[in-house]
């Protein structure tokens, strides 16, 4: 099996390059990259998404260890049991110089973060030239109540967008939809008028999830206005996006395309393999959701049918009644987690400045491409129009990809593919991040939402349920949102408004 990327072939001649110098076992230099050595290694706990551990002495590690002059040991804590094992370093304090932290929403994660075990690291980023430059949303996304207990795993912000068949636009003599209005009209269509040309009445515009509420449907309540999951107004107060005009106003649009068949009648019942198989066999033609499932979508009917007609519209500019375009980001602002440097194990402001100094130069393009592709000629060899080939797909999964999800940022080189659909993926997603909708509680405390939000959520996501399928009205749904109010959404509303006036003075 055989990758092809394109690169950027000076990162991909430094890869070369690094990987040609062998390290010594104690480092090769100080944090400016020469100099005497530092012989003190640095400890950090990571997560392992692959089934093999890789060597320590294996050829990535070797070759990042000779970029950044440190010598380091990863402890690897499998993804599967990553919450049980992190959970239990923390309550122990067995802890690494580096933990990585990625799982965003645990209660145990950030009471630790706020306990101050960790080092507010916002202090010491401008002394970096990477770390400096962090995305201002992503670093106030990461912090907790108002301090950055860690260093933001960096993702990019907005992925999501409305995907379209193209080949059944075309089929219809229609255009791409920009607009709310349009979308509708386009759904519809695709419902009603044979787009596939096969004279059967078995294809619908949106296909959606079970998730609806929580996924695909949220996202698009972003072009009416609405907030991601809370939203606050001009006087300071804290609101939840489900209870909002514009979340409403959003729902009454998605029944009416609903009750023209514009959107698959069992989503309620569908699961995301299920889905994907619909979108794959050709029965809706939209969907909501990242952009870059676009080529996944392409794979998967092609493995079915290779002479497919399928082909996509990538649409990143929804707007509705020619409002600004907003999009809710589905990252957390771009951020995955925290690389959180414990006080037990970094004793002081010099080894934190060393252990960022580290991550700092993790940043730069020539790891990345180590974290990323690998080595040029051991895992994947470069032609002469920049064509990256991973050659060894077994040597490239068992010593390159498990430290991809290490990588402190994914935004670093954005690698060209010649895949259908990835360049303009990544092109169209860069390019809305700064009409960026973030959930502004994100990085702030309620003790009430902490114990309460799952119950109030899954019951506000049942009469959403309810409401698009005809089962009740919209003065039912307001009248559960009103219930919820006394069952502790009140209280979670109080306690982010009196949160987010403390943070922001």
């Amino acid at each position: 099996m055989r990758k092809t990327l394109f690169v950027k072939g000076a990162a991909a001649a430094a890869v070369t390059a690094l990987a040609l110098t062998a390290c010594s076992s104690n480092g090769s230099g100080n944090e400016d990259g020469g100099g005497e050595a530092d012989d003190s290694p640095i400890t950090w706990m990571s997560m392992l998404h692959t089934p093999v551990t890789p060597d320590a002495d294996g050829p990535i590690q070797t070759a990042l260890e000779e970029y950044t002059g440190q010598e380091f040991k990863m402890q690897w804590v499998p993804d599967a049991s990553k919450e049980e094992k992190i959970n239990s370093a923390l309550a122990s304090g067995q802890l690494a110089d580096i933990v990585s932290l990625t799982v965003t929403d645990s209660t145990t994660v950030r009471q630790a973060l706020k306990a101050g075990q960790f080092w507010d690291v916002e202090p010491f980023l401008k002394d970096f030239p990477n770390l400096a430059k962090i995305d201002p949303d992503t670093l106030n996304a990461a912090k907790l109540d108002g301090k950055l207990y860690g260093v933001p795993f960096q993702k990019i912000k907005t992925r999501y967008g409305v995907v379209v068949r193209q080949d059944w636009l075309d089929n219809l003599g229609l255009e791409a939809p920009h607009t709310i209005e349009d979308l509708e009209k386009v759904a519809v269509a695709f419902a009603k008028d044979d787009p596939d040309g096969n004279g059967k009445d078995d294809t619908t515009g949106f296909i959606d999830r079970e998730e609806s509420f929580l996924v695909g449907f949220r996202s698009l309540t972003g072009y009416f206005g609405a907030g991601d999951k809370f939203s606050v107004d001009d006087s300071g107060q804290v609101h939840a996006a489900f209870a909002s005009d514009e979340f409403k106003q959003a729902m009454e649009w998605y029944r009416g395309v609903y009750e023209q068949g514009g959107v698959n009648q069992e989503f309620v019942t569908v699961q995301k393999t299920n889905q994907q198989d619909a979108i794959a066999r050709g029965k809706g033609g939209i969907v909501v959701t990242g952009l870059f499932e676009a080529k996944n979508y392409m794979d998967l009917a092609q493995s079915a049918d290779p002479k497919t007609p399928m082909k996509w519209a990538l649409i990143n500019d929804m707007t509705l009644d020619g409002q600004p375009h907003h999009i809710i980001t589905d990252t957390g602002g771009g951020m995955g987690g925290w690389l959180a440097l414990p006080k037990s194990e970094v004793k002081d402001e010099a080894e934190v400045k060393k252990v960022l100094g580290f991550l700092d130069k993790l940043m730069d393009e020539e790891p990345f491409g180590l974290m990323t592709n690998g080595v040029e000629g051991t895992h994947y060899s470069q032609d002469a129009d920049g064509v990256v080939t991973i050659e060894d797909q077994t040597a490239w999964e068992q010593e390159v990809q498990p430290y991809s999800s290490s990588r402190p940022s994914e935004k670093i080189v954005t690698y060209k593919s010649t895949k259908p659909y990835v360049d303009e993926a990544n092109e169209k997603m860069a390019a809305q991040e700064p009409d960026a909708v973030i959930n502004p509680t994100q990085s702030l405390s309620s003790e009430t939402f902490d114990r309460q939000w799952s119950t109030i959520e899954d019951k506000a996501m049942d009469a959403y349920n309810r409401y698009l399928t005809g089962q009740i009205e919209m003065a039912d749904y307001e009248a559960v949102v009103e219930d919820l109010r006394g069952q502790g959404l009140d209280d979670i509303e109080a306690e982010f408004t009196a949160a987010y006036a403390k943070v922001n003075g």
